[in-house]
């Protein structure tokens, strides 16, 4: 697979990563199998998806203990990121930023990724208790230990509530500039797809100018962009799609016309090219820095993904990719 390089530190990568929490947070609990994941984690490694996304919430915890099961095996083959800074509650999460936390939670995370040190580490969200830079000073430290490579930021994208003329990542660039005074930023990870493209107004050019790798989260629109979920056929209670403003049955019928668009453009170049692989294709033809990571826990969807790194838009793609309608929520 092609590679990517993600910050100053030109840290490489595959050109698509796989995200992890499917396999173990908030999508439908029964279709969690930690065998099937655990060969999903090991055919990403096969086909080059080196980038293994996680956080220490997601379970919590029981994330990167699959992970440790595979990295204590591939190590070598594998790029580790993880995330500090959010604490899972009954029924709530809150954020926790404190120095003295954040050392304490690399350390387990070491523990249960069963290594001895993360490529990257990112802070999930900022504690509003505590200034950002005393947080980030922390995570700088631990890489002047030599438990961690690189440092990265998750972008925080408030759709509703925004002052007039605010954009969507104003407060995320915001704390970028603020942490980059203390420690250089290797990369940021915010929601990218063809059907959430608000990053590529301000957050993505500012990353870019920097040389700051990109993380696209969410790339396959939480995975209606593969086409393969029905409008109405419903969510389980845990999945957090039950509760999206752009999965309801109405909306998803709404928005059917962004999967023809995908399926339009996947015609061209072949009768085995899906749209889920178009919609990784635009992702990456954002820029050299910008790295998909699509969530996934089974092997067929993994060597799906992966393929996509071999999908080579058009200029005549990218233009029809672009003029597809705006995404339709319930609050629109």
């Amino acid at each position: 697979m092609e590679r990517r390089t993600i910050g100053a530190a030109a840290l490489s990568v595959g050109a698509v990563g796989l995200g992890c929490m499917p396999m173990s947070w908030a999508y439908s609990g029964s279709r969690q199998r930690g065998e099937e994941s655990v060969r999903a984690v090991h055919r990403a490694l096969d086909l080059g998806s080196t980038l293994l996304d996680t956080a220490d919430m997601y379970g919590p915890f029981t994330n990167e203990l699959l992970l440790g099961r595979v990295l204590k095996e591939r190590r070598a083959d594998a790029f580790v990121s993880t995330k500090v800074g959010l604490l899972v509650g009954d029924q709530h999460i809150v954020a926790n930023g404190r120095p003295g936390y954040v050392k304490r939670a690399c350390d387990a995370s070491l523990r249960r990724l069963q290594t001895d040190v993360i490529d990257l580490y990112q802070l999930h969200r900022a504690d509003p208790e505590v200034p950002v830079e005393e947080t980030w000073g922390a995570m700088a430290e631990l890489v002047r230990a030599g438990k961690v490579r690189a440092l990265g930021l998750c972008a925080v994208g408030v759709r509703g509530g925004r002052r007039a003329g605010a954009g969507l990542y104003d407060g995320t660039l915001r704390q970028l500039q603020r942490v980059q005074q203390v420690f250089p930023v290797s990369a940021v990870q915010a929601e990218l797809s063809v059907w959430s493209p608000e990053a590529l107004r301000s957050l993505l050019p500012w990353c870019e100018a920097r040389g700051i790798g990109f993380l696209a989260a969410m790339p396959l629109g939480n995975g209606f962009l593969t086409g393969t979920l029905t409008p109405g056929e419903g969510f389980e209670p845990d999945d957090m799609r039950a509760r999206h403003p752009r999965f309801t049955a109405e909306m998803m019928a709404a928005n059917q016309p962004i999967i023809a668009g995908l399926r339009r453009v996947a015609g061209r170049h072949g009768d085995d090219v899906t749209p889920a692989q178009v919609a990784l294709a635009w992702v990456l033809a954002q820029g050299r820095h910008v790295v998909p990571v699509p969530g996934a826990k089974r092997e067929r969807w993994v060597s799906e993904n992966a393929g996509a790194a071999g999908v080579r838009l058009t200029a005549r793609d990218l233009a029809e990719l672009s003029a597809l309608p705006a995404a339709r929520g319930s609050w629109d």
